[in-house]
């Protein structure tokens, strides 16, 4: 999402029909000063294709044989809307199930059930529409991946979150653009995100708005609902409080994604073991020397994406 070369840049324009579901004429982006920031739909780095080779199983004759195996268990699911002949859209639920079409089809399942279930979350999501949570300023994508390729999202739930003014709800659905705009980048669908959980500044008045049934929505969204490679989680900043919140989480929580919860307070010694300071700002102990990006510069960018994200909406099972 920051500064590419010219010929990535026409390579980005040339897939464009084919990376996007909507009709999209021109690759979103925004120029601060004499950086552009864009999406990365572009080819992902040699280092990051053999990462896709070694832990994806990725070949070419391996994809060409499981979009064709997708595609007739798709069909099968005749009570499915989904864009078929759209094969960017088809990787990117291959992807982060190691193309295996069998685990592709019960991603699906999982993805679009989740969006009925949660259909107060999910009905005409778009950034144009939230732009609250983006004034909040507590969701921030770095301008840099880590030291592996990993787009980072940090979520500042302390004395940053003005609680009265912005709800959990909204928090989730801001992730949830985030996260639908990260899918959409092929680096992204093989490298994986991570999260950061900042909980400086945490109150027992805030830890209040969090319930088990909020909990569970996230936990199941992460476990099972999304088409990305979540990394690792972890939780910054964290006063005892926290406990409170974290024991809503625990009974949700398969082994799997508890092993990937990593809990490190101020030790921001232990935060660098898992991320290069190289990729961090300064008050994580970072050295990142790219300047960070607001919210509301994000939502500049984001809602140049309404027709994707509107095209992302269009899909899923019938309404019964």
């Amino acid at each position: 999402m920051f500064h590419i070369s010219v010929k990535k840049l026409l390579y980005n324009l040339c897939t464009l029909k084919d990376a996007f579901l909507s009709d999209l004429k021109e690759m979103p982006s925004l120029k601060i000063g004499n950086r552009l920031i864009e999406l990365e739909i572009g080819p992902p780095s040699p280092e990051l294709q053999e990462v896709a080779k070694k832990e994806l199983r990725e070949s070419p004759e391996v994809q060409k044989e499981a979009i064709a195996r997708f595609k007739e268990l798709l069909k099968a699911e005749t009570n499915l809307k989904c864009p078929l002949d759209n094969e960017a859209w088809l990787i990117r639920f291959l992807r982060p199930c190691k193309y295996y079409p069998e685990s592709a089809l019960k991603l699906v399942k999982h993805y679009y059930s989740f969006k009925m279930k949660h259909a107060n979350i999910y009905e005409n999501l778009k950034a144009s529409r939230e732009k609250n949570i983006f004034d909040q300023n507590i969701l921030t994508v770095l301008p840099i991946r880590d030291q592996h390729g990993r787009r980072m999202l940090i979520i500042e739930l302390g004395k940053k979150w003005k609680h009265q003014k912005c709800s959990l709800d909204e928090v989730f659905k801001g992730c949830v653009l985030y996260l639908e705009t990260a899918i959409l980048e092929p680096s992204t669908q093989i490298a994986g995100t991570i999260v950061i959980f900042d909980m400086d500044g945490l109150t027992l008045q805030q830890a209040w708005q969090f319930t088990p049934p909020f909990a569970k929505k996230i936990v199941d969204l992460i476990q099972d609902a999304v088409p990305l490679r979540i990394k690792n989680l972890h939780v910054i900043n964290q006063p005892y409080v926290f406990n409170m919140v974290f024991a809503l989480f625990k009974p949700f929580l398969r082994e799997k994604l508890k092993s990937r919860i990593i809990f490190h307070g101020t030790d921001r010694k232990s935060l660098h073991q898992y991320i290069s300071p190289k990729c961090l700002p300064a008050h994580y102990g970072g050295t990142m020397e790219v300047p960070l990006i607001d919210g509301p510069t994000w939502y500049e960018l984001l809602v140049q994406c309404d027709k994707e994200y509107e095209a992302i909406n269009s899909y899923g099972y019938k309404k019964k």
